[in-house]
């Protein structure tokens, strides 16, 4: 019995501890956190490892990136994740009982932090001049012109005109820029008015994946312009398994006020085909509805991109790259108001001039075609050999007959439209008929040759340029019954432009250069030569480059870079063109020689990776071929009859002020000027004298640029973007007039763009719905974007009014006021 008792004790016993547990066990209720790690391109990475801070055990991620993990809920949890190659990130966590939170983790790959801020790779010193640009922050910033060019105007500051992906460098003009994607060379339209005329960029956001632009001092492999290098990859597309599933094609779409979208991308079963095909339209009526002239404006430009890329053994690759692009542009104006106030001592007048019964309109075409194929052979993983072969053709009409009538006097202010003092009445008329058809085949041979300590890179090609330009002209105006400029005996003309032109061009070009690591790879010296060579003038160009880069062995944070080099620019059809239309066929090419020295530092701040970066540089130019900005045209002399020279200094700043959300500030002084040879004018009536140095048309003496990204600290998915732009002065040259040349000024332009994102949909599907339509999407994005902020009235250009005394008035001609953007964005 006594037995039976003890036994029965410790049943009870053993039954109260397990009771005891169990409640225990049920108040300590759990919860999992799941999720999935991809890299950058949203390629699944496996073999990741996840721990938990504090915790020894460790889980991996499977072959499709996924880990699931439970944890003890109610309790603060960060956990790590690490892979070889690439940056650890931290994730908190703190869920609820029975919570099930899915998270993506996008791991940066440590090679590319390394060529974007430590610059520690053999690569990066090679092209240390070189900006790395993140392609997601070009998608992300609020402009009303998206895209790589937007960004890089934040950080030169070089255009004074939202309308335009047209960017000045260091003083350079807008045709003083190279571009080139997946190594082929691309071109703008040539005729092209840079501003509501103006479509698509060339380069698609959507397809880029690498972004390089070097703003001086760039290597001999590149070709022969003055100011700069845009060098841009697409992306190749990879075989993703999310959900253990094998996915072959992904994309994403957009749609906004502005601009629509969508890009798609694919990999056959055995990842040798891919192919990435990019389709956009956009639509500026709503930019351009503000505008001075009123009206009815129908712009609308397309395009469509095809990479596709074909590999059948590891040695061998080839590629398609194609691009059809349509812009058209009709306006038919209604009326115009244009205000200016000039103030004196004693009072201020309020000057305007309306324009009304409008006659007539504008109707612009230019359509550009762009082939090019590559084959790729790899002797070995250092031996590589590259045949490229392309054709660029393009095509533009302009039409305009356009007449009007003006009255220009002094207004109340209070009093709209009612003039206190008529100062001037009359009418205009201007005319056009152009035509431009232009088709340019090149074909290229380049080779790579990595030997340890040297990297050998050259390279010939061929170019034929086909050009057949019709031009024809005019502008008239008639003040108070007679026409400006006024002759006693003669009906003049104000503008006048005309002649036809049918030729071609043949070009031959052809580098070497040598990379060359030293003393441990501390020291880079890049060297080389380049060789240009063209029928027009039989000119032949020879340009040596060099670099020099040195990181201190007890200083490895920091880079000292030196660049030197003659970078000179073969005419083109553009800067052969005089003011009267007619073709300089003997124009020589314009030379330069340019010096560069800068330094970067990196640095953490707040265990944030940053990067400041200063470089002074010169450029001295001879034959140098003048322009004038007329309104958004790039007018040429069509004539060597210039030196010049651009000297200046540019700060940057790199970081993130927030964790993963990189910002930049940038900051640049400069002068640019030139001496037009053969620029007198007469004084009294009776001296002669020569006007010397003035300033260029780009000289922009303080420029200031900032982008910047933030977001909610309790959330992430709610973010804003602001982007802010300031550029001081800029002179403005009245057409022909030697005495006034760069006399008018043009007040600094300031401009504040701000954007707001939210995640309206994420990567978890668990919670969706089988029959939800957005089933197929891993995430959609929502964007509100206001331009023009504080709604300032920037200047682009003046036009001249005579009034009935003979006195000259500056009328400024507006960009464009405040717009709210709306858009969509959804990635699958």
């Amino acid at each position: 019995m006594a037995v039976l008792n003890l036994m029965n004790s410790k049943t009870l016993l053993f039954i109260g501890l397990l009771l005891i547990t169990t409640i225990v066990q049920a108040q300590r209720k759990t919860a999992t956190v799941s999720g999935k790690v991809v890299t950058e391109n949203e390629v699944a990475l496996s073999g990741v490892s996840v721990s938990i801070t504090g915790q020894n055990k460790t889980y991996i991620t499977n072959d499709s990136g996924y880990f699931s993990i439970r944890v003890i809920a109610g309790r603060s949890y960060q956990l790590q994740f690490s892979h070889t190659g690439f940056r650890k990130e931290d994730h908190d966590v703190y869920l609820t009982a029975g919570e099930n939170e899915y998270i993506v983790i996008r791991l940066v790959n440590a090679e590319q932090i390394m060529q974007e801020v430590e610059v520690t790779s053999r690569q990066v010193p090679l092209d240390g001049t070189g900006l790395r640009l993140n392609p997601k922050t070009i998608r992300q910033l609020p402009a009303p012109i998206g895209g790589v060019e937007a960004l890089i105007k934040v950080l030169v500051m070089s255009s004074n005109n939202e309308l335009t992906s047209q960017y000045s460098v260091r003083g350079g003009s807008y045709d003083e820029n190279l571009v080139y994607v997946n190594d082929f060379e691309v071109f703008r339209p040539y005729l092209i008015r840079n501003g509501q005329q103006e479509g698509l960029s060339f380069i698609n956001p959507d397809l880029v994946k690498n972004i390089q632009f070097y703003n001086g001092g760039f290597q001999a492999r590149y070709g022969d312009k003055m100011s700069s290098v845009l060098d841009v990859d697409y992306i190749k597309p990879k075989l993703t398994r999310p959900d253990g599933v094998p996915k072959y094609i992904s994309g994403s779409v957009y749609l906004g006020f502005l601009e629509q979208g969508m890009h798609l991308e694919g990999v056959n079963k055995n990842e040798k085909l891919t192919w990435l095909l990019g389709l956009r339209n956009r639509y500026n009526r709503n930019l351009l509805k503000r505008q001075q002239t009123t009206g009815n404006y129908v712009p609308s430009s397309n395009d469509a991109q095809l990479l596709v890329t074909y590999k059948p053994t590891e040695k061998w690759t080839a590629e398609f790259f194609g691009n059809a692009s349509l812009s058209k542009f009709t306006m038919v104006p209604v009326n115009s108001v244009y205000r200016v106030s000039e103030a004196n001592p004693l009072e201020t007048k309020i000057l305007e001039l309306q324009v009304y019964e409008y006659l007539g309109r504008e109707t612009d075409a230019y359509q550009t075609n762009f082939g090019g194929v590559s084959l790729t052979h790899n002797f070995s993983s250092k031996n590589r050999l590259k045949f490229l072969a392309s054709r660029f053709q393009n095509i533009e009409s302009e039409n305009i007959d356009i007449q009007g009538k003006y009255l220009f006097g002094e207004v109340d202010d209070e009093k709209p439209g009612n003039f206190e003092n008529p100062l001037a009445a009359g009418i205009f008329h201007n005319y056009s008929r152009n035509r431009l058809n232009i088709t340019n085949y090149n074909y290229s041979v380049k080779w790579m040759y990595n030997a340890g300590k040297h990297a050998i890179q050259a390279g010939a090609g061929v170019d034929k340029t086909l050009i057949k330009d019709k031009l024809h002209e005019w502008e008239m105006w008639d003040s108070a019954g007679y026409s400006i400029p006024y002759d006693i005996n003669n009906i003049t003309l104000k503008k006048f432009a005309a002649g036809t032109a049918h030729f071609s061009v043949n070009k031959l070009t052809a580098y070497v250069q040598d990379n060359i690591l030293l003393a441990d790879s501390t020291i880079t010296i890049s060297a080389g030569v380049r060789l240009n060579h063209n029928s027009l003038n039989n000119e032949l160009l020879i340009s040596p480059r060099a670099g020099f880069n040195w990181r201190p062995k007890n200083n490895e944070q920091m880079l000292l870079r030196f660049a030197a080099g003659a970078y000179h620019q073969p005419p083109f059809y553009r800067e052969m063109r005089r003011y009267d239309g007619s073709i300089n066929m003997a124009l020589l090419a314009q030379k330069s020689w340019q010096l560069s020295a800068g330094i970067d530092y990196n640095f953490l701040r707040n265990k944030r990776r940053m990067r400041l970066s200063t470089e002074a540089y010169y450029k001295r130019m001879t034959d140098v071929v003048p322009y004038d900005i007329d309104n958004v045209r790039l007018r040429y002399f069509g004539e060597n009859n210039a030196k010049a020279y651009a000297a200046g200094i540019e700060m940057r700043l790199f970081g993130e002020l927030v964790k993963d959300a990189e910002s930049w500030v940038s900051i640049g002084v400069m002068q640019t000027m030139e001496d037009i040879a053969r620029d007198t004018f007469l004084v009294a009536g009776s001296r002669w004298e020569e006007k010397g140095w003035v300033r260029r048309p780009t000289d922009r003496r303080i420029n200031f640029g900032m982008y910047f990204q933030d977001y909610l600290t309790t959330n992430q998915n709610m973010r804003v973007y602001i982007n802010l732009l300031f550029g001081s002065n800029l002179p403005y040259n009245l057409p022909g007039n030697a005495r006034f040349r760069g006399d008018l000024i043009i007040p600094p332009y300031i401009r504040a763009d701000i954007g707001f994102s939210a995640l309206l949909m994420d990567s978890d599907k668990s919670k969706r719905r089988s029959h939800n339509p957005f089933m197929g999407f891993n995430n959609i994005w929502a964007s509100l974007e206001v331009f023009n902020l504080i709604d300032r009235d920037n200047t682009i250009s003046y036009l001249l009014i005579k009034d009935f005394s003979n006195t000259v008035y500056n009328i400024p001609q507006r960009l464009t006021p405040r717009l709210i953007n709306f858009k969509i964005i959804g990635r699958w």
